[in-house]
């Protein structure tokens, strides 16, 4: 009888079954030929994004070629030298190709530049009329048109005996080129401009000039100078309660307001008178005058119709408490004349050049008046030599 402890019916383990080595072969192809083909796919899709084309010998590799010893560069067709990019070729221009010629450039240039802005003076000749106006080549592209209300100072009847074509006329733009390129152009606005220069030279001056009443209304009388219309106040002509029979006649008038901007031009028949006697007298002229009025700051002066103004600083060469101490009203001195303004009808004196000594005059008057001529000739000696030194 068997013993207990042993069963020998119990089945010897199986040995392990071991699989060909054809089939771990077949699986390591598979294997690299799947990891060939991921590969080749990778590179395409490489080569397609960088529009480069894949290397051709890796492509015509078959699934059998070896793969051992390339880099990934090799298999994504790095391993290829790259070219250097073509450059273009660009045939330079030289200069002669654009037939380039500065100077005929910047005639170009002028011929098309505008010709006349507003306020220009320009100078063209005639060469066309219209019954509203004339036309004037001034050199532009297009020529320049004149209204007839334009063509000058007063009424103009007759445009082509006052304007024959080829006569040339200085003209003032008025209106800049339109879109055709013309201007507008005017011979009054040009006479008017140097009618108020002319007539503001005369007032720096302080000319006394003639005129001819016009018309009248009821504040004064109208006339005519340069072309301008001016105006007498009735309070400044001799005869102003009278006024409506000065018509037509001419008569020396003297400036109070010449305003271009305002076109007010206002004359004096009485300032006339005034403005005359200036003519007498001259810078450095010692005259003889009679003390009218005192003011807080000097005499005025009568010098036979015109009055000049003594300033207090221009009395002694002293500190002075009150003007009385040195001249009173109604008393006749003689003075030096500093300065003029014709056109405001202004005559600066001076006394204190006729000192020896500062106060002189306070001291003694008498001899200062006595002496003036001599101390004059002294004091425009030393006016001349300062001139001199400072030209």
């Amino acid at each position: 009888m068997a013993s207990l402890g042993s069963d020998t019916s119990r089945p010897t383990p199986a040995a392990p079954i071991r699989k060909p080595l054809a089939i771990l072969h077949l699986s390591k192809k598979e294997d690299e030929d799947r990891r060939l083909k991921e590969v080749a796919e990778r590179a395409e899709i490489e080569a397609a994004s960088n529009k480069v084309q894949p290397k051709p010998s890796f492509l015509s590799r078959s699934a059998n070629d070896s793969v051992e010893g390339l880099t990934m560069a090799d298999l994504l067709g790095a391993a290829e030298t790259k070219r250097p990019p073509v450059p273009s070729v660009v045939n330079p221009r030289k200069v002669d190709d654009f037939d380039f010629d500065e100077d005929a450039f910047l005639a170009a240039l002028d011929e098309n530049e505008p010709i006349g802005a507003t306020g220009d003076v320009v100078k063209g000749t005639v060469i066309a009329h219209e019954s509203d106006g004339i036309y004037v080549d001034i050199g532009g592209k297009a020529p320049g048109f004149m209204p007839k209300a334009e063509c000058g100072l007063g009424v103009i009847t007759d445009l082509k005996s006052r304007f024959p074509k080829g006569i040339e006329v200085e003209v003032l733009v008025t209106k800049e080129q339109n879109a055709d390129g013309m201007v507008t152009i005017s011979c009054r606005a040009l006479a008017l401009r140097f009618a108020w220069e002319k007539v503001r030279e005369l007032e720096k001056d302080g000319k006394v000039v003639q005129v001819k009443i016009t018309g009248f209304n009821r504040g004064g009388c109208t006339c005519d100078l340069e072309g301008l219309r001016g105006f007498i106040p009735r309070s400044q002509l001799n005869e102003g309660e009278n006024h409506e029979a000065l018509i037509g006649k001419t008569m020396g008038v003297a400036f109070l307001e010449v305003n271009p901007e305002t076109r007010k031009l206002v004359l004096s028949e009485k300032k006339a008178a005034t403005s005359a006697m200036f003519a007498n007298f001259e810078v450095g002229q010692l005259v003889t005058g009679k003390v009218v009025s005192q003011k807080p700051y000097g005499f005025f002066v009568d010098l036979g119709g015109v009055s000049g103004l003594l300033h207090q600083g221009s009395i002694t060469g002293a500190a002075l408490r009150d003007l009385g101490e040195v001249f009173e009203i109604g008393e006749t001195i003689q003075a030096l004349i500093m300065q003029m303004d014709p056109g405001r009808g202004r005559i600066g004196l001076n006394t204190v050049i006729l000192e020896n000594q500062p106060g002189e005059l306070l001291v003694d008057k008498a001899k200062v008046m006595k002496e003036a001529e001599d101390r004059a000739n002294r004091a425009r000696n030393m006016m001349r030599q300062q001139e001199q030194s400072a030209g």
